[in-house]
């Protein structure tokens, strides 16, 4: 259901909610709340972040940053961080277990819940906790989702709030936003 909220109870609401997601979101792929495209706090020392801080964008950078990070790159770890990239959508560890063992990559649950486990808690792949069981995704780069309210669908999308709409957010709050992540819901037109 839509509803159509007057411009201030609309900024009223989107700011609760942009603070409630910023506070009570913990993103599992990087151990606190995320951000989109850019902190609204950039300062000229955050651009020296270290590798483990730069986003993962590419198979290659997934690949690189289990190598900077030790994690031994097994086959079936792999196999796994392959599939989230060519399928560029969000999967159940059951869907990544059967479209694996479809293409012949023999694997087992266990070890597919483990490397998704793994993978998620250094922050190289994304989890998405929903009612119904999580979801893994490619991007562990900061990113906000939009939600088919009729497939569940997740679509990732990058943008960043005006710094005016995020300092009503701080002076309602009294909190300095960091990172914020939001979900939007929707559905395609008829």
């Amino acid at each position: 259901m839509i509803t159509q909220l007057s411009a201030s109870e609309s900024a009223g609401t989107q700011a609760e909610i942009a603070s409630a997601e910023s506070i009570s979101s913990k993103s599992v792929s990087s151990g606190s709340a995320s951000a989109d495209s850019a902190s609204p706090r950039n300062t000229a020392s955050d651009s020296a972040a270290s590798d483990s801080d730069l986003p993962i964008e590419s198979l290659e950078d997934a690949i690189e940053r289990c190598q900077s990070l030790g994690m031994r790159l097994s086959r079936q770890r792999k196999y796994i961080l392959e599939l989230l990239w060519q399928q560029q959508e969000h999967l159940s560890a059951r869907a990544i277990y059967d479209q694996l063992n479809r293409k012949g990559r023999e694997i087992g649950h266990t070890s597919v819940y483990q490397n998704l486990e793994a993978l998620s808690e250094h922050g190289i792949i994304e989890c998405v906790e929903r009612s119904d069981g999580r979801l893994y995704g490619h991007s562990s780069s900061p990113h906000s989702h939009v939600i088919c309210t009729e497939t569940q669908k997740i679509m990732d999308i990058h943008i960043s709030l005006p710094p005016e709409f995020l300092a009503e957010v701080e002076a309602k709050t009294g909190m300095e936003i960091t990172d914020y992540r939001i979900d939007f819901f929707g559905r395609k037109p008829e």
